[in-house]
């Protein structure tokens, strides 16, 4: 009865829910045409959905952070994670979500989805953001976001929180050994864990004043 019920519990993880369990220089890297991109289902109307490029503020208000006033809690928080392009649901996609889900009497998902790029220094991440869009459908962020960084690797880790669903990507150039932006990459990670669920997702129109996650500093650590 015992082995049956670890097989059931093994059965039900989700294979891309990766946890920082293991230190970030041993994660595993992808050249970026073979890493798994976003998972959209039998949804295909969310493809037309959009996401947004977030500016640093709401990158620390979505990870629960205080904000810059609040420095002595979290030391040097205005520039924090300078290597990390985020990128949010638009008002209109936040709105059509509730708009589907109730045109189809509650069969539509509700589930959004956050993508974090943490790339391995800041000048890559700067030379990336020049052509990156700010703004782009769910259904073009496989083929011109992750593919269409060519001589590149990534790795994925995947967090459901709710009706959010997040996707970690970090990012190296081809060949390049370890990832010099291993704490940033650690850091996110740990926050995103620690993040409490998103109940309601029309939550992300009231930022900056998020009500539905607050600050909690991070206890897990990842090993």
């Amino acid at each position: 009865m015992e082995e049956k019920k670890k097989k059931k519990k093994q059965k039900h993880q989700h294979p891309n829910d990766q946890k920082p369990t293991k230190p970030t220089s041993d994660v595993s890297f992808k050249p970026s045409n073979e890493v798994k991109g976003l998972r959209f289902g039998g949804q295909f109307i969310v493809k037309s959905f959009t996401i947004r490029r977030a500016r640093p503020p709401e990158l620390l208000r979505l990870l629960s952070l205080p904000p810059p006033n609040h420095q002595d809690k979290l030391p040097n928080i205005a520039s924090a994670f300078p290597s990390t392009t985020a990128f949010l649901p638009t008002n209109f996609t936040i709105l059509a979500h509730h708009a589907w889900h109730t045109l189809t009497l509650g069969l539509g998902t509700k589930k959004s989805k956050v993508l974090l790029f943490v790339f391995e220094n800041e000048k890559m991440k700067a030379a990336v953001d020049r052509f990156w869009p700010p703004e782009i459908p769910l259904g073009e962020v496989n083929r011109k976001l992750i593919r269409g960084l060519n001589g590149c690797e990534m790795a994925r880790f995947k967090f459901r929180k709710g009706c959010i669903t997040f996707y970690v990507y970090a990012v190296r150039k081809v060949g390049n050994v370890g990832f010099s932006s291993a704490e940033d990459l650690k850091a996110i990670l740990e926050y995103v864990v620690e993040l409490k669920d998103f109940m309601d997702h029309t939550a992300m129109l009231a930022m900056p004043n998020q009500r539905s996650i607050s600050f909690a500093p991070p206890v897990a650590m990842a090993h």
